[in-house]
């Protein structure tokens, strides 16, 4: 069994290390590539203010915060969701930072050292689609997953719509594989069997088909002079090049 988690956050600001603080964490369970029920959301008291450019993305004001519980209460409960996952952020290196920086504070081990691995879904895009934008919503759009819903920037939301995003940038790691998992009847090589199986029917080309082709072949030739057609017989002229 393959588990991931696909994590977002919120949070006042930019800077981990100078004082802004997580306000809302969403994270998606993912198990063998299908999006489960599973998942842990909640909102955080950052225990200081919210710039009103941070409310203007996520809508979370210090008012709503203000009864939420701060992040030591809930900081056991979250690493024991994403404990020996691998995760999936796009953008990693921010939501990590600023989870590490949180858990600092607590003096519990970092992100690095809960889980197995983790996935940066916007390095991933950029590989994917170069010289072009990866944000959430232009990857939203490219593979036709419904974003409508977001107004505003949400942790639980935007990591549903990663989970799809990163299921649609990584489904053709699979399309080359045979299911060898086993046929309704438990026979494991019943598929592979009945591709061996499968008839390859060859069409011959018809008289008039033939005498079009071959006309082709002489226009050729003559637009070179009499040269004869690379192609004639499948066999390249001696003195072509």
């Amino acid at each position: 069994m393959t588990r991931q988690i696909v994590l977002d956050t919120e949070t006042t600001g930019l800077e981990a290390n100078n004082g802004d603080r997580v306000v809302e964490i969403g994270c998606v369970e993912v198990i063998d590539r299908r999006i489960t029920d599973n998942h842990f959301h909640v909102y955080i008291n950052p225990e200081r203010d919210i710039p009103e450019d941070a409310v203007k993305i996520h809508g979370l004001t210090a008012e709503f915060l203000s009864d939420k519980p701060v992040f030591a209460a809930i900081a056991q409960s979250f690493c024991d969701f994403i404990k020996g996952s691998e995760l999936i952020i796009h953008n990693a290196s921010f939501d990590v930072g600023f989870l590490d920086a949180e858990l600092k504070r607590l003096k519990m081990p970092p992100v690095a050292k809960i889980t197995t691995n983790v996935v940066d879904s916007l390095a991933m895009a950029k590989q994917m689609f170069p010289g072009k934008r990866n944000n959430l919503d232009v990857l939203c759009e490219r593979f036709e997953i419904d974003n409508s819903q977001r107004t505003l920037h949400g942790a639980l939301l935007d990591a549903e719509l990663l989970a799809e995003v990163y299921l649609g940038m990584t489904r053709g790691q699979n399309s080359l594989m045979i299911d060898d998992t086993g046929d309704d009847d438990g026979n494991s090589a019943g598929k592979a069997d009945a591709a061996d199986n499968i008839p390859i029917i060859v069409l011959g080309a018809t008289e008039e088909e033939l005498a079009a082709h071959e006309a082709v072949l002489q226009g050729i030739e003559k637009e070179n002079k009499g040269k004869a057609c690379l192609w004639r017989n499948g066999q390249p002229d001696s003195q072509a090049g």
